[in-house]
């Protein structure tokens, strides 16, 4: 198989961690990269797997919604078919 070179920019902090994580798994950055683009190649498909992380005013939102539940506020519904549901978002 022949090799080649490839350039990718890159967040300076982000390759330093991305470094950092590599060692500590034992693999060197490449092999890494390497398994990711074949992946993509195989599967035609990127996997994210990191469980995204709300940020302040989501939390705030998501909060808000949890008092509500708790508190019965704001919540409409349950629903017995979809065309009830169309109904109250039409209206």
């Amino acid at each position: 198989m022949e090799k080649t070179v490839l350039n990718v920019k890159t967040d300076r902090s982000l390759k330093i961690k991305a470094k950092k994580v590599a060692k500590n798994l034992g693999l060197p950055l490449g092999t890494i990269v390497n398994h990711y683009l074949r992946q993509l190649v195989n599967e035609k498909r990127v996997v994210f797997s990191a469980h995204p992380t709300p940020n302040k005013k989501t939390w705030k939102l998501l909060r808000q919604a949890s008092e509500d539940c708790k508190k019965g506020r704001n919540i409409t519904g349950p629903f017995s078919s979809a065309k009830e549901i169309e109904a109250y978002l039409d209206s």
